[in-house]
């Protein structure tokens, strides 16, 4: 799915511990950016993020060479993270 990245304050890559990400209007905090899986000619790289309000938790998940393309947000369910659909994203 290609989700509409309406605005980028820097490049994803470089979104650290502290910064805000805004999905569908909601404002998530990130705690931490590594990558997930390194499959050599690319990287699948995790966002953790959280809400402070709901204390919930989300991950956004992208490949590191086809951000757009790739980029996926989740929420976490009970054990499980499930896939959300975004209309809005910006960081």
């Amino acid at each position: 799915m290609d989700m509409n990245i309406t605005k980028q304050s820097k490049p994803i890559g470089n979104l650290k511990k502290g910064d805000f990400v805004t999905v569908n209007g909601k404002k998530l905090e990130v705690d931490a950016q590594y990558v997930f899986e390194d499959y050599k000619t690319t990287k699948e790289m995790l966002i953790e993020l959280f809400d402070s309000k709901t204390d919930k938790d989300y991950q956004i998940r992208y490949f590191d060479d086809q951000v757009k393309e790739t980029l996926k947000f989740y929420e976490l369910k009970e054990i499980v993270y499930d896939e959300v659909d975004v209309e809005k994203i910006e960081w």
